[in-house]
């Protein structure tokens, strides 16, 4: 073996070692920081590129629940005004009946008549009150198709290339556009107007007929309202789902096992001591060069 003063073998191959230990002990203490075993592409891009895909997924979901919150709110507050107009329609009824009896007084027939009126105008009131963020489904819109409308999932549609990209679905609601308040063909009150009374027994005879129809009519509408929100509802409890399976499988591609990297961490900390004082004894070699010249 040969001796210099230039060249230290031993301290350069333990420096080497030394320097491989301390960035591993960076990478350890990196990813127990972060919680993160792929931090950045730099650690895995592949896993990384993945991973971003993935959050972006999730927060679409996120954009989803919102707006399938909205779309469910705004169909509750449209059933609870349909229900309270159909039992104002039942009340309604009973007076109308009542007025279309026959040996009815004049007396008893107006202040029926007064109820009446007062009745059909909470339903006008009813209806312009069911507006939730600017939604009324109970107002007739002859231009209004699918009145409720929420991101249903993110659909994957598969490129030329082979690529995944993934759009928003469109759930539409159709139909639930109830038309409470319009002239619109089906309309529920589409003759059952302001100047609907019964301030005759003829009159009342012809509210009777009037409320029946609005009756049958509205209780599909209602029908349809409940469907829709039954429908809002179950993908709401998907979306949900969804969004939790996704961002677990974002943690299993990226989160680091911190039991490992724990253990992993106090390795390497050894290493690195033994490493500094394998240095120290290399660069103490040289020293024995000047007892030969003694």
């Amino acid at each position: 073996m040969s001796f210099s003063v230039n060249t230290n073998i031993g301290a350069s191959a333990a420096l080497q070692s030394l320097n491989m230990t301390s960035r591993s002990l960076q990478t350890t203490q990196n990813r127990i920081n972060t919680g993160l075993n792929v931090a950045s592409t730099k650690d895995d891009s592949a896993s990384f590129t993945i991973a971003q895909n993935l959050r972006s997924d999730v927060s679409g979901l996120g954009a989803v629940s919102q707006s399938l919150s909205r779309a469910k709110s705004v169909t509750d507050v449209a059933i609870a005004g349909a229900e309270q107009i159909s039992d104002i329609l039942g009340q309604l009824k009973s007076k109308a009946t009542q007025a279309s009896d026959a040996g009815i007084d004049s007396a008893s027939l107006a202040a029926l008549n007064k109820d009446f009126v007062a009745l059909r105008e909470q339903i006008t009131t009813i209806v312009n009150a069911s507006t939730f963020n600017g939604t009324n489904l109970l107002k007739g819109n002859s231009g209004a198709t699918g009145a409720v409308s929420a991101l249903q999932s993110l659909g994957g549609a598969v490129t030329a290339s082979g690529v995944t990209t993934y759009t928003p679905d469109t759930l539409s609601v159709a139909n639930v556009d109830l038309d409470l308040g319009s002239s619109n063909s089906g309309a529920v009150f589409a003759t059952f107007t302001a100047s609907t009374d019964i301030s005759s027994q003829a009159n009342a005879v012809t509210a009777v007929g009037l409320i029946t129809d609005a009756q049958a009519l509205l209780n599909v509408k209602l029908s349809d309202l409940g469907a829709a929100s039954r429908q809002i509802d179950a993908q709401s409890i998907f979306t949900s789902k969804l969004s939790d399976v996704v961002e677990a499988g974002i943690g299993n591609l990226v989160d680091a096992d911190l039991a490992k990297e724990s253990a992993r961490l106090q390795a390497l900390q050894v290493k690195q001591q033994l490493g500094v004082q394998a240095l120290s004894i290399a660069n103490q070699a040289p020293q024995t060069i000047t007892q030969l010249f003694r």
